[in-house]
């Protein structure tokens, strides 16, 4: 992969929540499926306890690949649909990464984030509390589905 153009990020704690959606494991193999895994997702409307539609995209660490959560706020995990996971999401500190591609590019500013800007930032990847996610991907009110283009953030939890 060539070298990617990264703006500095902004450094943020974020809040703790509780985030609601679909969950699946992907791999090098399938990872092109996630936008399918969306879908499905908006196709549930709004979901009980939703906070706004800002979304989220949780990402786990796996040693055989990764498991995305597709999913919005929510103020608790009561009444959810039954395939719906969900995850609390602890208050810490984060580097904000803007992502100013097209959102099928999001790959590319995560390797670059992980590969070149973390081993040289003097900054130490913080790991996840149990059950949390390693980072995220954040769809602001800015995000348009239609375009894929606005609004998103990628946020990776960093020592203080």
């Amino acid at each position: 992969m060539a070298n990617q153009e990264l703006n500095p990020p902004r450094f943020e704690t974020g809040k703790p929540m509780v985030i609601a959606g679909l969950r699946g494991h992907f791999n090098d193999a399938n990872w092109t499926s996630i936008p399918a895994q969306w879908m499905r997702l908006v196709s549930y409307g709004e979901i009980p306890g939703q906070a706004g539609w800002v979304s989220y995209g949780l990402c786990f660490n796996m040693s055989d690949g990764f498991d995305y959560l597709c999913g919005f706020e929510v103020s608790s995990a009561a009444g959810l649909p039954g395939e719906f996971s969900h995850v609390n999401v602890p208050a810490q500190r984060y580097a904000v990464f803007a992502h100013s591609e097209h959102v099928s590019k999001l790959r590319n500013t995560c390797e670059a984030i992980w590969r070149q800007w973390l081993p040289n930032s003097g900054h130490e990847f913080a790991r996840p509390a149990p059950g949390a996610p390693d980072f995220f991907e954040r769809y602001g009110p800015g995000f348009n589905p239609q375009t894929g283009m606005g609004d998103i953030e990628v946020w990776v939890p960093v020592k203080n």
